[in-house]
């Protein structure tokens, strides 16, 4: 967690003013555990809120202006709060005015105007979720200082409607989701188009989640991403003739896809579509097994996942398949799969606490030998969703 004090010397070099009316809150990163690529198809996705994520000092100010600073990029500004417009310029400020405009869009008169300094802990570009952690986050504290309800399913919706209009970045809700409703120590089995969930407890004992960053860019997400969506509605209509009702591959269970999986004409179509509905069936076996305090299966059902990924799904690219073959090798390991949307980003491990200083040394030599690049690894416990802290 940021060191407040430190945080708040900052804030009042850049804004001035005193220390005491300063209110701090935190959202945190998020690691989807399993269940990739089903959120658009109508499936479950596991994801768990982590405790490290986007720190947020702000305070009240006398005029009815928006400052916005980051301990992170020098860059900082101030802007009209009733005049709120996306500016490519303004890099991720958009974030937190999106949902400015959004609020306001609801029918949000502010009060004031607001200083804000952002402390962000969560790696750019490594699919943890830092865009939806300072959608979070700014979304909860300005709601929380304005006295309005802060209902956390409904600021995960306008935050991904921010994303998704003001930025113009068609994200599913999981990330937000996660960043506003993580609870410690357990893991949130969503639903992502009808937004039933249930917090599952996630207790890993002597193992612990490690995070590996590729530190690869993930350049091919968006071309790739909307070439699969358009497959899995293709596999859909083929599967119409079967099942006439349906409108998404969530939707049918696992036997009743081998029944009429012969129906996809196309047989890469075939591949996504056999993925998803298995990975969502993967989603509710990996409840069984941690409802049984089963890690070692848990493992398994990880390393599944990814190995559909690469095979069927054709998400993964040779990066994260090393530093996935390089992390199984390590005593100590149960199961390691990409987290995201893959093409780099991250990778998550369940490891034994025994083993984790020998994961992080063998997986980033042989990741290094295998690729060129230089992994980060983050040890992580699983924490709270968006909370004020002061």
């Amino acid at each position: 967690m940021a060191n407040i004090d430190a945080l708040t010397q900052q804030f009042i070099q850049q804004y001035g003013g005193e220390a005491g009316d300063i209110a701090v809150f935190h959202a945190p990163g998020r690691v989807n555990l399993i269940g990739e690529h089903t959120d658009y198809n109508g499936g479950y996705v596991f994801p768990a809120a982590l405790t490290f994520g986007t720190t947020l000092l702000v305070r009240k100010r006398a005029d009815k202006e928006l400052g916005l600073a980051t301990t992170n990029f020098p860059s900082s500004k101030s802007f009209s709060i009733d005049s709120i417009v996306y500016d490519e310029a303004d890099d991720w400020m958009n974030y937190p005015k999106g949902i400015v405009y959004e609020l306001q869009q609801t029918g949000v008169q502010f009060s004031s105007g607001y200083d804000l300094l952002y402390h962000g802990e969560i790696p750019n570009g490594a699919g943890l979720s830092s865009s939806a952690s300072i959608e979070v986050v700014t979304a909860f504290a300005l709601q929380t200082l304005e006295g309005l309800e802060t209902d956390k399913v409904k600021i995960a919706l306008l935050s991904q409607k921010s994303e998704n209009e003001f930025n113009g970045v068609q994200c599913g809700i999981m990330d937000q989701f996660a960043v506003a409703n993580g609870k410690k120590d357990h893991a949130i089995l969503l639903m992502c188009d009808t937004l039933e969930y249930d917090l599952i407890p996630f207790d890993s004992g002597n193992y612990k989640l490690v995070i590996g960053n590729t530190n690869k860019r993930r350049g091919l997400v968006d071309s790739a991403y909307n070439e699969r969506r358009a497959q899995c509605e293709q596999a859909v209509v083929d599967l119409q003739a079967a099942f006439p009702d349906i409108t998404l591959l969530g939707q049918l269970s696992l036997e009743q896809f081998n029944s009429a999986k012969h129906l996809i004409k196309d047989a890469t179509v075939q591949k996504r579509a056999q993925h998803v509905v298995e990975e969502i069936d993967r989603v509710l076996q990996s409840i069984k097994a941690l409802k049984a305090n089963n890690l070692a299966e848990f493992g398994k059902l990880m390393n599944g996942s990814h190995d559909s990924l690469r095979d069927l799904y054709e998400v993964t690219g040779d990066e994260l398949d090393a530093m996935v073959a390089a992390a199984r090798q390590v005593p100590g390991v149960l199961g390691s799969r990409m987290t995201g949307a893959g093409f780099g980003g991250c990778t998550v491990s369940l490891v034994h606490e025994d083993s984790i200083d020998a994961f992080q040394e063998e997986v980033g030599l042989k990741y290094n030998e295998a690729t060129g690049l230089t992994a980060d690894f983050y040890v992580c416990t699983i924490g709270n969703g968006v909370e004020r802290l002061v």
